[in-house]
């Protein structure tokens, strides 16, 4: 007993509820939040008893495996809301969110339930994230950057949209595009006046270069002038849009 007549939870239950958050962080991300509680169980070595006492369901097991990480997300947003460029700043924000939420499936169910109203981490951490992504978007906005009529629901639904994107299209084509086109063609949506997001270029194989307008790999020429682009398509496109440049 402490002073305060509390007794302090015991060092074996402390590390018993921590083994059961790192094994559910870790399969909610790979399975979402349809992984049984059995099997969290098992990676954390204990037993379905063990879960149940310290989460009295599944539903605050998932909340508890993702807070954590929503709250990294906030904290960085936090960070960058005095930072330069403000413009950058909030395309690069979103872009890294898609990044690493689209590899965490816990976090895909979470962003997406969110989206649609039917989820809540909790009413702190859900606030929180949206109040710092909407100072972001606010400066974003305010620099001529980012479209006025966009406000945080329509955020949160293009930033759950695109991480189901992504996903599908990761899972469709592993080799049909570079990382994070559906990113860019979001970002694109977002801003004000008719512009090209540009991706960051990856390294790919000597024979192989890529289109200048939709970043779509081609197979380099032995001979003659590399092409530029994939096809009359992109070329009609590039051409328009050093028209509008002029």
């Amino acid at each position: 007993m402490t002073a305060g007549g509390v007794t302090p939870a015991r060092a074996d239950a402390r590390r018993n509820r921590a083994l059961v958050l790192q094994a559910a962080r870790s399969a909610f991300e790979e399975e979402g939040l349809g992984v049984p509680l059995g099997e969290i169980a098992r990676r954390a070595g204990v037993g379905a008893g063990t879960v149940y006492r310290h989460f009295p369901s599944k539903e605050v097991l998932f909340r508890a495996a993702i807070v954590e990480r929503i709250e990294l997300f906030t904290d960085t947003a936090r960070d960058l809301a005095d930072a330069e460029d403000p413009a950058g700043v909030f395309f690069r924000f979103l872009s890294s969110v898609v990044r690493l939420a689209s590899r965490n499936k816990a976090l895909c169910d979470a962003l997406e339930a969110a989206a649609a109203g039917r989820f809540e981490p909790s009413p702190r951490v859900g606030q929180d994230f949206d109040d710092a992504l909407e100072t972001l978007l606010g400066r974003a906005q305010q620099a001529g950057a980012v479209r006025k009529d966009v406000g945080i629901a329509d955020l949160r639904a293009l930033l759950a949209g695109c991480l189901a994107m992504e996903r599908a299209r990761r899972g469709a084509e592993p080799e049909g595009g570079p990382d994070g086109r559906m990113t860019a063609l979001m970002c694109d949506a977002l801003r004000p006046m008719p512009a090209i997001t540009k991706l960051p270029s990856r390294p790919g194989n000597r024979n192989e270069t890529r289109c200048a307008m939709c970043g779509a790999a081609m197979t380099v020429a032995r001979t003659g002038r590399p092409a530029r682009y994939c096809g009359g398509a992109c070329r009609q496109k590039a051409h328009r849009a050093r028209g509008r440049a002029q």
